[in-house]
């Protein structure tokens, strides 16, 4: 494909309109599909008597859901198109959500948990492409469009913190919930088709007599992602139930809705530190800030400091998905995009697999919630050693 004539390519005010419409795709893949669980899940504990290690697997199948969304992605994408990729993944998501107000057996539970990961992964492969084409015609603000596309998570945050606890507070309990996330997660799909079709639909093709070019030199910061996704996911599914057992309760639409707004600024607060902090060292800076977050409410339980919790958290998490693009970009010819965002995408997932799993069995030990959270800093602070490792300066090869 070639490159977009500059003399078409659409205003920066107009870009920024399509990256926010393009943004509800995460919003309904993250933050309805994955983190608003964190606030249906204490109602369902308690009325379907689920241990912490269930509770963790609804979530871990989600992400093996997305692990083989991702892997599938790429296909689908070759098939359909890059937006009618995404538009595939925000509708099986919508339908997956609408289906858990209709059933209370874990079995069915755990199955459209795994469906919602799957279309939650085709909306964020697909979708990071769409992103990182579209941002092609504004180099001067591309890690901006990009935060603004993967900050959209943050949207979906602060609508559920709006919407559920007042559902859950009235009485009308958990399905409810499930059904408005699934009927909201419709509404963006439709908000979103009008900004999708004047988006880029395919990267450039492979050059004629050129092998795939190797993801080596990206290693270290896919080994830091990996950590990320153990470590970020255990923090974002039991939060809100640490805040209900420490007493906070009041505290957890406060909490969610600050998180969430973080989440929305983060590109205009970290847009510059990513595209000049060379290597990953941007991505270290932000897995340190996220440890620093995810252990505050181990030693600090003031509201302040739970609060704060949450703004370093909301600052930070969807800013290191956002940087794994820019690297790509950085690092990989143009045609090799769509493979380090599967890549990048693939880690995620199966960090975030583990993630939940490991967290439930030790929140139901003896060390509770606290040993699950303190796991969560641990694996964190692991990855922003590691993303430190990154080479400055790197030089694509071809795959053995």
């Amino acid at each position: 494909m070639n490159r977009p004539d500059p003399r078409r390519a659409p205003s920066s005010h107009l870009a920024l309109l399509d990256m926010l419409a393009l943004s509800l795709g995460g919003a309904v893949a993250l933050g309805f599909a994955r983190f608003a669980y964190a606030l249906l899940l204490p109602a369902m504990r308690a009325e379907l008597h689920w241990s912490f290690t269930l509770s963790g697997s609804m979530n871990a199948l989600n992400a093996l859901g997305y692990l083989l969304g991702a892997l599938s992605a790429g296909a689908l994408a070759r098939r359909l198109g890059l937006r009618h990729s995404f538009l595939a993944g925000l509708l099986l998501t919508a339908l997956s959500l609408l289906a858990c107000a209709f059933t209370s057996a874990s079995g069915a539970l755990l199955w459209w948990r795994l469906l919602a990961g799957v279309g939650g992964a085709w909306v964020f492969v697909s979708g990071g492409n769409l992103a990182a084409l579209a941002a092609r015609a504004h180099p001067d603000q591309s890690a901006r469009l990009l935060g603004v596309f993967y900050g959209g998570a943050g949207i979906g945050i602060v609508l559920s913190a709006l919407l559920l606890p007042p559902l859950l507070g009235s009485g009308r309990g958990w399905p409810v919930g499930w059904a408005v996330l699934g009927l909201a997660s419709l509404v963006c799909l439709a908000i979103a088709w009008p900004s999708l079709r004047r988006l880029p639909d395919r990267a450039s093709p492979l050059p004629e007599g050129q092998g795939p070019v190797s993801l080596r030199p990206l290693a270290f910061t896919l080994a830091a992602y990996a950590c990320f996704g153990v470590g970020y996911i255990a923090y974002m599914t039991f939060i809100v139930a640490f805040l209900r057992a420490l007493g906070a309760g009041t505290l957890v639409t406060p909490f969610w809705t600050v998180l969430g707004g973080c989440v929305v600024v983060n590109p205009f607060v970290w847009g510059r530190l990513m595209t000049r902090a060379p290597g990953a060292r941007a991505m270290s800076v932000l897995m340190l800030l996220l440890a620093t977050g995810a252990a505050l409410p181990l030693g600090l339980t003031h509201p302040a400091a739970l609060l704060l919790s949450g703004v370093l958290f909301g600052l930070s998490f969807l800013a290191v998905v956002t940087f794994t693009t820019v690297i790509t970009r950085r690092v990989l010819p143009e045609h090799a995009w769509p493979r380090g965002i599967v890549a990048f995408t693939s880690v995620f997932a199966l960090g975030q697999v583990a993630g939940p799993l490991v967290t439930g069995l030790a929140a139901d030990s003896a060390g509770g919630l606290r040993l699950g959270l303190a796991f969560s800093a641990a694996v964190l602070l692991l990855g922003a050693a590691l993303a430190l490792l990154q080479p400055v300066r790197v030089t694509t090869s071809r795959a053995a």
